[in-house]
């Protein structure tokens, strides 16, 4: 629903169960739906319904483009042949029910298509079961059709960057000039990699989703997210995976986020998206979760060149405090990054996939599961807790769990499984990141000479107090106890006084502001005894454009 009365979409979090598995040799088989199905059924009690127990809160799976099911399926629908595998996208798209909004989204997305330079061989509805769905979902169903976009002999990076562009373009012209009541979202758009989901149970997808149980949809990888809304309304848009990840946990420094990526976009212009980045505003769509917010910032980062562990590290940064044991290169890339980017901080297990790479992250608490498991053949499975594949104990070669700030990708490409410490060294020393902080960084703390002493002033006191808005409950409770004792006065039973903004009586300045998240799974605010995980460090100066990389 949009925002009305006190809420506000914005404010929306949830809590959920996500995974991965993945081929390391990268052969594309059937298998790999087959067991991220599987994954998706055993992490159902990690996701929700509704009074309708069988509309979930979403569910969903990643995979790579299966060629020889479009090619099978498709063909007899398109305008020209299928280009190679790589050299088409394949776009799945969530449409208006009634066929006028429906014509009206495909003549937009057609006419943006060719202003770009890609030919759209043709449209193909998607073909599901809608008996398997709840009433609720069943109401709220969208269209849905996929989109055969053929890339004009752009190779891979070049052609999922202009779809990307295109991708933009619809999303704000959809908005402009259809209106915000037309249904239109786009659950992917890429020749990589596609997205089915919906807001279905974990049970239910490959249900719904005829195509999934076909023998020749084939991948080498899949990502599966299982949602549960602690706080939020479900809909077909917000269930997981999005375009390049799914997000266990909740971003609690969403709005200043938002805020700072929309200060930044009329600077937007270096990397590899180059004058198309005046395409892109607005970045973050509006009306989307904290975890759509973030896989938008992460393709925009990503389309511009970096890599998806590159960009996870600017975005989830692990601890790198002045204590925390790291080495100096490791710890400039930090530090230069904390200029350009300011962290998506929260409780997150976040899995992440181009297509060739598959990964998963936690934040820097630790405060959200990820367990994996390694086969001796090369079959990589990680999910929010252990069990949700079957595998013979003699065919693991390793298992273990993602600690605090730790990565691991598949890197289906070279045939390897990356390590944290070797993923971070290589992201590290990419670019001369420490030469660049040494050499141009300017520490405040020299600009300014000692602090004077202050002389109490008994005289005024009680005046001050008043002025102030000091009740005998902050002196007697909260400042004797921490002057005594030297910590902060324990209280218990809540906050139960009034709003500071309806009084007519003065109040302190922090009385008028409250916490904005759940404080439950949440760490403290304490960079004293929180020190490892925790800064108070802020950087001042004109920060540069966040796609460019430069001293």
């Amino acid at each position: 629903p949009r925002a009305q009365g006190l809420y506000d979409p914005a404010f929306e979090h949830d809590a959920c169960g996500v995974g991965f598995i993945a081929r390391l040799d990268g052969r594309v088989s059937h298998e790999p739906v087959a067991q991220g199905i599987t994954i998706l059924q055993n992490l159902l009690h990690r996701g929700a319904s509704g009074g309708d127990p069988a509309t979930g809160d979403g569910a969903g799976i990643l995979t790579q483009i299966p060629d020889a099911l479009f090619r099978r399926l498709a063909a007899a629908r398109l305008t020209g042949a299928l280009p190679p595998p790589g050299r088409y996208g394949v776009g799945m798209f969530f449409l208006p029910p009634e066929a006028d909004g429906r014509d009206a989204c495909r003549r937009l997305v057609a006419g943006i298509l060719a202003d770009e330079g890609l030919p759209l061989l043709g449209w193909r509805e998607v073909p599901v079961d809608a008996q398997v769905l709840g009433a609720q979902a069943r109401a709220s169903r969208p269209a849905i059709l996929q989109a055969f976009v053929d890339g004009n002999g752009l190779d891979r990076d070049a052609l999922d960057r202009r779809l990307y562009v295109a991708r933009k373009r619809m999303e704000r012209d959809a908005r402009a000039r259809l209106g915000e009541a037309t249904r239109f979202y786009v659950a992917s758009l890429s020749c990589r990699t596609i997205v089915y989901k919906g807001m279905l149970m974990g049970g239910q997808v490959a249900g719904f989703f005829p195509d999934l149980r076909e023998p020749d949809y084939t991948t080498a990888l899949a990502v599966v997210h299982q949602r549960y809304s602690t706080n939020t309304f479900p809909s077909w848009e917000r269930a997981q995976p999005f375009r390049y990840l799914a997000h266990n946990g909740e971003i609690n420094t969403l709005r200043g986020n938002v805020r700072q990526m929309e200060a930044r976009e009329g600077a937007l212009g270096g990397g590899l998206l180059g004058g198309d980045a005046v395409k892109l505003p607005p970045v973050i769509e509006p009306g989307g979760s904290d975890s759509a917010a973030l896989d938008n910032v992460l393709e925009l980062l990503h389309c511009a060149g970096r890599t998806l562990p590159h960009a996870m590290m600017m975005l989830m940064p692990q601890a790198w405090g002045e204590r925390y044991p790291m080495g100096p290169d490791l710890r400039g890339f930090f530090e230069y990054h904390a200029g350009l980017m300011e962290p998506w901080d929260g409780p997150a297990a976040v899995v992440f996939s181009d297509g060739e790479r598959v990964g998963a992250l936690l934040d820097r608490n630790g405060l959200r599961p990820a367990r994996y498991a390694v086969t001796h053949d090369g079959l990589v499975v990680l999910a929010s807790e252990s069990g949700v594949l079957d595998l013979a104990p003699a065919s693991i070669a390793e298992r273990g769990a993602l600690r605090p700030g730790q990565m691991l990708v598949a890197d289906l490409a070279s045939h390897r499984l990356l390590g944290n410490a070797e993923i971070k060294s290589l992201v590290a020393r990419r670019q001369p990141y420490r030469r660049w902080v040494e050499e141009h960084r300017i520490a405040v703390q020299g600009l300014f000479g000692a602090v004077q002493a202050v002389t109490p002033d008994t005289a005024t006191l009680l005046q001050r107090r008043r002025l102030f808005g000091y009740t005998r409950e902050d002196l007697q409770d909260i400042l004797a106890p921490m002057a005594g004792r030297g910590h902060e006065a324990v209280g218990s039973m809540g906050h139960d006084a009034p709003l500071a903004v309806c009084s007519e009586q003065p109040q302190l300045l922090y009385a008028y502001f409250k916490q904005m998240f759940a404080q439950v799974t949440n760490p403290p605010m304490d960079p004293i005894r929180e020190e490892l995980v925790m800064s108070l460090m802020t950087f001042i100066g004109n920060p540069s454009d966040i796609l460019d990389e430069r001293p």
